[in-house]
């Protein structure tokens, strides 16, 4: 990890989350324009060494962004120090880390809310026992963050292997064990999934060569924008002072008559919307009567979902199967689906969990008032 990226974390920690993901947008906007080559060069590339073994050799390789390159193939065994010896100073300077074949780790995706990218860690970490057959004190794990949905929400991966078999891998591995800062593994197409499963007490610290140049480098051009800065505000105060007192003079009743319309139309606005979403379906109570009314005995629901138009209903039933012609009737919905297969709940108890959509329907004779607009207009308003 280079000083740049430490940088960044460490600001966008201190900062709101929407500053941080601006600051990690501008980095990767910089970098992009710079070939992967001068990146490495300059050091602001996070790179690493990659070690595997396959058989009886063991293939290095140095990984750039998405890019891979051979940089040996020893025999096995071989110790760490007989690797130093063959790379530069540059290399060996870089964090080791062991891959793992795809087999060996299991992989979960997962959706989450937005606000969860500050400790997405520390939430998947809950996740364990639910989306593995593991409790999260068996396992070792680590997440890959996918991006984010159109929705908002964040899509990522859980990545565990079992503790036993990260304690079978170190037996094997040998003095490499305590030489590595992370243990990565591949995807189905040989490609490293970029976690860390090692527990964080056995990692190796990784210290950046280039990190006090970095800094320095960094506080320089701080100060020199400060200086910058203050010597723009000196030379503009005065100018700005004088302007602000002309508008402050001339707008004054002008923004008060501005901001009365504008409230009285967005009331006038917010009593429109209400009134047309009362009149889109049935409220939430209503929707509750009417399923205690046609869903059979042994039927409960654990979720009931309402999203625009959408209404998402999950739960057991010894009669899931029936239940699609006992809703269909109902006048305050329509489209009445099972989503996916019917899954049995593994109790002696015989329900069957199903997942329910339906689209609501509008409200018998009710039709949305008409929008209405505000006497007088903002649009000239200063």
């Amino acid at each position: 990890m280079t000083a740049w990226r430490d940088s960044l974390v460490r600001a966008r920690g201190r900062l709101s989350p929407g500053v941080g993901s601006s600051l990690r947008w501008w980095r990767q906007s910089l970098l992009a324009w710079l070939p992967v080559r001068w990146q490495w060069a300059m050091g602001w590339s996070r790179s690493r060494l990659l070690l595997k073994r396959d058989g009886e050799v063991l293939h290095v390789q140095r990984q750039t962004g998405e890019q891979l390159e051979a940089i040996a193939e020893l025999p096995w065994p071989v110790s760490p120090a007989a690797l130093d010896n063959l790379l530069d100073a540059r290399l060996r300077s870089l964090p080791r880390h062991w891959l793992l074949a795809a087999g060996s780790v299991l992989r979960r995706p997962l959706r989450l809310p937005a606000a969860a990218a500050e400790r997405l860690r520390d939430v998947v970490g809950f996740e364990i026992d639910r989306q593995t057959p593991f409790d999260a004190s068996q396992v070792s794990y680590d997440v890959r963050d996918l991006g984010a949905l159109p929705d908002g929400q964040l899509q990522v991966e859980l990545v565990v292997i079992p503790r036993q078999q990260l304690e079978h891998w170190a037996q094997q591995a040998g003095p490499w064990a305590q030489a590595v800062a992370g243990v990565d593994a591949v995807d189905a197409d040989g490609q490293p999934l970029d976690v860390n499963l090692l527990p964080v007490a056995q990692r190796q610290p990784y210290r950046d060569p280039m990190a006090r140049w970095n800094g320095l480098l960094a506080v320089g051009a701080i100060v020199l924008l400060a200086l910058a800065g203050h010597q723009l505000i000196d030379n503009r105060q005065a100018a700005a002072d004088q302007l602000r007192e002309q508008v402050d003079a001339a707008a004054r009743d002008a923004r008060q008559v501005a901001a009365e319309r504008q409230q009285l139309q967005s009331l006038v606005e917010g009593a429109a919307f209400l009134e047309g979403k009362r009149a889109e379906h049935a409220s939430t109570v209503e929707i509750w009567n009417e399923l205690t009314r046609l869903l059979p005995d042994g039927t409960y629901l654990e979720k009931m979902s309402i999203e625009g138009t959408t209404l998402q209903l999950i739960g057991l039933s010894r009669e899931a199967s029936q239940l699609v012609p006992l809703l269909q009737d109902s006048p305050l919905w329509r489209k009445v689906n099972l989503t996916g297969v019917l899954q049995a709940d593994g109790a002696t108890s015989g329900r069957d969990r199903f997942t329910l959509t339906a689209e609501l329907q509008p409200l018998p004779g009710a039709t949305p008032p008409a929008k209405e607009v505000a006497d007088g207009s903002t649009t000239d308003a200063p």
